[in-house]
């Protein structure tokens, strides 16, 4: 049987919580980055404001991620987007175009019943390395 060629993902220059997961997964030439909250890098706080304040952050710290394991924004595959309110939707596309520009990856945005920390979204994704 062969070795699986999985391995853990942690770098100090993005938030982190701490809680019983990785910060990001390579597996096969893909990254899985766990989800990512409005966190402050410096401190793992959350950070609270409005849904452009957080999304930027969010989105910063994913970036982080990826380009800390070799990959970028440019290599994402597929995202996950989970709101506190749909009613964040338009506001949150308005950051997300900033970060995506081209070369749209595939996407999902759902509304969620809460979030951790009180965040007012989380975004995961899966990009090539």
């Amino acid at each position: 049987m062969e070795k699986s060629s999985k391995r853990t993902f942690y770098t100090e220059k993005a938030a982190f919580t701490g809680g019983p997961y990785s910060q990001a997964v390579i597996h096969k030439g893909l990254i899985y980055v766990s989800g990512q909250i409005a966190l402050d890098p410096q401190t793992n706080e959350p950070v609270f404001g409005t849904i452009e304040k957080q999304a930027s952050l969010a989105l910063q710290n994913l970036k982080i991620i990826l380009e800390q394991a070799g990959s970028s924004l440019d290599k994402v595959l597929r995202v996950n987007v989970y709101l506190a309110s749909i009613d964040d939707y338009p506001k949150f596309n308005e950051v997300y175009k900033q970060f995506f520009t081209s070369d749209l990856p595939a996407r999902t945005c759902v509304a969620v019943a809460g979030l951790p920390l009180g965040a007012k979204v989380e975004i995961d994704a899966i990009a090539t390395v």
